[in-house]
């Protein structure tokens, strides 16, 4: 049996960098949508929702995600 190395490290790469950038991009999507609670002078917190701006951003993170996964799948499908 003969192990090609260099293709074993190319796959290992690819899938590293790959795994990476989709839990970044879920995560900025989590980050955009989250809800933020600042602290009052006076000790009070109020919750405040995030902007549409960050709403959209959030929504094309998770769209991104959506197309890797399926992406994805169909690689191994086909």
């Amino acid at each position: 049996m003969n192990i090609d190395w260099a293709a074993l490290g190319q796959v290992f790469g690819v899938s590293l960098v790959a795994t990476v950038a989709l839990v970044g991009l879920f995560t900025l999507g989590i980050v955009g949508t989250s809800r933020r609670t600042r602290t009052q002078p006076d000790g009070t917190a109020t919750v405040t929702a995030p902007g549409s701006l960050a709403r959209t951003g959030a929504y094309v993170c998770y769209g991104l995600c959506l197309a890797a996964v399926a992406y994805g799948i169909h690689l191994i499908v086909a």
